[in-house]
């Protein structure tokens, strides 16, 4: 079982949303309207440079992720948006299947979640280890090599467009917990199986 982390496990995705924009306005950019949903699931690199190129922030792709990424750290100093269900949600899938997590968020980000909530998650992955972020399938691909796992045994819980399209693409069974923030497109939901909340994941593998 591999998991999203943004958006399935924390309720991250606004935070992220609000950092983003404050830090590109306050350095020159201009947040456009396709901007938010265009980053979903981008790797680290990959929405560094579209802060430069397509949003006009000006640094650095380099600069600009380590920015916001600085900024994400201090909101989570203070309060980790734990998503309710999901630590119990994990504990009792992973006392059933070899579980990951395969995420575009960066790997000091997924410590943090990791050491703050103790779960039990050997491998986790995180999409600055690939060539090309969600949608592309390499992060999914890359954490069921680690579980030593075929794709396709292995199923994904994902929350939006991009995230859904990555783990369809390597070829897994998809559930989807839509984020409702930020609703997935319904051509791709209409491919996986909805859960309503997290909470519902374990029930929904008898």
């Amino acid at each position: 079982m591999i998991f999203d982390l943004d958006g399935v496990l924390i309720d991250s995705e606004q935070v992220w949303d609000e950092v983003r924009q404050s830090f590109a306005r306050a350095h020159g950019g201009v947040w456009t309207p396709t901007a938010t949903r265009d980053m979903q699931g981008m790797s680290t690199p990959e929405w560094g440079a579209y802060l430069v190129s397509s949003v006009g922030v000006r640094l650095s792709p380099g600069e600009a992720s380590a920015g916001v990424i600085a900024e994400i750290e201090k909101a989570y100093a203070t309060h980790l948006p734990v998503i309710p269900g999901a630590v119990d949600a994990v504990r009792a899938v992973a006392d059933r299947f070899p579980v990951a997590i395969a995420s575009s968020a960066p790997a000091v980000l997924i410590k943090v979640f990791l050491d703050v909530t103790g779960l039990p998650v050997p491998v986790a992955v995180s999409s600055e280890e690939c060539a090309a972020g969600k949608p592309s399938p390499d992060v999914y691909l890359l954490a069921a090599s680690r579980l030593g796992v075929s794709p396709a045994a292995c199923y994904a819980v994902e929350d939006s467009t991009n995230g859904l399209r990555a783990a369809l693409a390597a070829g897994m069974t998809v559930l989807a917990v839509p984020n409702p923030h930020f609703p997935p497109a319904e051509d791709v939901l209409a491919q996986v199986r909805v859960l309503s909340s997290i909470a519902d994941l374990p029930g929904a593998l008898t």
